[in-house]
């Protein structure tokens, strides 16, 4: 087992989310903020404006006519949505490289992350919630921890590889045994420490195990439900993904049908290469 306190401390060593996401962040989760209020922090920001523009004018959007400006592009996504594809790209630097450790090349970890997000959110939408973008960050976060931990996973895979055989646990809970900390943990520590809400940590903490989550029960299994339908689709699992377990009460907290989840698996299965290159942008 290794030194935790050393581990957590790797936290700094992420790239942090840019201020202007985090007042993106603070003006969308305020009820009484105006599109205006999100134009004017975005265009004073030449970075995030170029940005934003360029995804929205992404093959991802489908839309045939191009935005000429910021104002246009956020009118016509609106604030949830814009919120989410800011944080995307505040957040890729830290998730594109190569997680060995977990059998993920250069960009695999962060394709996986945004299609994971981008079904979280359309199976959000589909139960009729507000503020998706809680749901899409979570999603979009839930394995920063895996950055952390890649060398310590790497350093020990022998090990959990045993483990997970001969015990027949999850790649995620020999993690936890054989390094003392797993990365859903960890992430939730990052989440901490970059200020996010404590319903935002709970989430990537629980989205292996739903059933643990007491305040955010809802929004976790949308978490866990997208990241098991990227797994079904073969898309970002990696070697832990080798050895992932299944929940069918998830399912059925949500009261989706077998029908509602092959729907989406289509839908994201015939935009797959588009949210592959709305990643790279990003």
């Amino acid at each position: 087992m290794h030194d935790i306190t050393s581990i957590i401390k790797k936290i700094d060593s992420l790239k942090p989310i840019p201020q202007v996401a985090n007042k993106i962040i603070s003006i969308a989760e305020n009820p009484e903020s105006s599109l205006h209020e999100l134009t004017q922090v975005i265009t004073y920001d030449s970075a995030v404006t170029a940005n934003l523009l360029k995804v929205a004018n992404s093959a991802y959007f489908g839309r045939p006519a191009k935005f000429d400006s910021i104002h246009q592009a956020i009118v016509y996504l609106g604030m949830d949505l814009v919120v989410d594809l800011v944080l995307m790209a505040s957040i890729a630097d830290n998730l594109k490289p190569a997680q060995t450790g977990y059998g993920l090349g250069k960009g695999d970890l962060w394709k996986y992350s945004v299609l994971s997000a981008l079904i979280a959110r359309e199976l959000a939408e589909n139960k009729g919630m507000d503020k998706t973008h809680l749901i899409f960050t979570a999603a979009l976060l839930k394995d920063i921890g895996k950055v952390i931990l890649n060398q310590y996973v790497l350093d020990t895979f022998q090990e959990i590889n045993t483990m997970v055989v001969k015990k027949y646990v999850t790649f995620r809970e020999a993690e936890k045994q054989v390094i003392g900390i797993d990365h859903a943990e960890l992430g939730g520590m990052v989440a901490e420490s970059w200020n996010f809400s404590p319903k935002l940590v709970e989430i990537i903490q629980n989205h292996h195990q739903p059933q643990k989550s007491s305040i955010s029960e809802v929004e976790t299994s949308i978490v866990y439900l997208a990241d098991t339908i990227c797994m079904m689709m073969g898309v970002g699992g990696g070697l832990d993904g080798l050895a992932y377990r299944f929940h069918k009460e998830v399912i059925d907290i949500l009261e989706f049908t077998d029908r509602d989840l092959h729907e989406v698996m289509a839908i994201f299965g015939e935009k797959l290469q588009h949210v592959e290159s709305l990643a790279i942008m990003s």
